[in-house]
């Protein structure tokens, strides 16, 4: 197929990417913002994470209203609160939960920087869960670059010095993070078929489970207590809603970049997106950092870029056998 004739198809392309990547590094910087600035001095992380998880439940609310009054708004499905529905994304929503709690406590004590490194063993993980949850096995070229990974996280969690700040604290919940991550990937294609496949209804159905699992949890930590006695201003609360609607936005752009390219593109761009992301913050901070955690990033970046390179060859090689195997079956069927 020849650029021209594929033009309208590139015209959707360049959108879907500049949007993933407006939202998602949108996000995580308006997240350390709102973790640094009032919300470190109030230490009240899960609160905040608790109203950008209800934005999305009202976002969700409002657009099946509206989707069933007026044209206007975009096709969105009728929403319900089936219990069966509820039981099946608890698992799901436990492990958001503790995904969505553990990245915004490595923000808050080591800065977007080093969020890249901290994220960086998500992959591993999710190899690792994937093999043992879901008995999916992988090529060697994926353990190595699993290795890979280790080591450049390794390299940048070295401990902290004057001229490089680095709390351990903060790394641990950055590992935390990536484990989370990879079981809430898994889950997240364990849970889907018990909504239909869609994926609104279960962005519905986690969030709101994950509003009610964080209410005892923000009592427990002390981040009710701590907003009822010193209220945010309203500049903060601002801020707040517009994460929230970065985070319900992100979303739908995963879902378009995904689908205006490819599940190997999307990987491709988040990789890049993320090593841009820890750029700019390094820029926009002035921060100085040693030549060990150069070295980390690009041992990260290299390793990432080759796990997707090893997935796009066993996705190739899975779709070889398939075809052959049904090749097989059509021989069979006519003798």
């Amino acid at each position: 197929m020849t650029p021209a004739s594929d033009g309208g198809r590139w015209k959707g392309v360049a959108p879907s990417i500049a949007s993933y990547w407006i939202c998602s590094i949108g996000l995580v910087f308006l997240n350390k913002h709102l973790l640094s600035g009032t919300g470190a001095k109030l230490n009240i992380p899960l609160f905040i994470t608790w109203c950008q998880c209800l934005t999305t439940v009202l976002l969700c609310v409002s657009l099946s209203l509206g989707s069933r009054i007026s044209r206007i708004f975009p096709r969105f499905p009728a929403l319900d609160l089936s219990p069966k529905a509820l039981i099946s994304v608890l698992p799901l929503s436990i492990f958001f939960v503790a995904m969505i709690s553990f990245n915004n406590l490595c923000l808050r004590n080591n800065g977007v920087s080093f969020y890249y490194i901290g994220r960086s063993t998500s992959t591993v993980f999710n190899v690792m869960l994937s093999t043992w949850v879901l008995g999916i096995e992988s090529s060697q070229a994926v353990y190595v670059c699993c290795l890979i990974l280790i080591i450049g996280f390794s390299i940048g969690s070295q401990p902290a010095s004057k001229e490089n700040p680095l709390s351990m604290q903060g790394a641990f919940y950055g590992l935390f993070a990536s484990i989370s991550l990879a079981l809430n990937a898994i889950f997240t294609k364990k849970v889907l078929p018990q909504v239909g496949n869609c994926l609104w209804k279960l962005t519905w159905y986690n969030n709101v489970v994950t509003v009610v699992l964080f209410l005892p949890l923000m009592w427990l930590n002390g981040d009710v207590d701590r907003v009822s006695a010193n209220p945010p201003e309203q500049f903060f609360w601002q801020l707040l809603f517009i994460s929230g609607l970065f985070g319900f936005t992100m979303n739908y752009v995963t879902a378009w970049q995904i689908e205006a390219t490819s599940p190997l593109t999307h990987n491709i761009s988040a990789t890049a997106k993320s090593a841009t992301q820890t750029l700019l913050a390094v820029i926009i901070n002035r921060e100085w950092k040693p030549f060990t955690w150069w070295v980390s990033n690009i041992v990260i970046l290299f390793g990432s870029s080759a796990y997707v390179y090893a997935r796009h060859l066993e996705m190739k090689m899975e779709e070889a056998e398939k075809l052959k195997n049904e090749q097989t079956a059509k021989k069979l069927k006519t003798n």
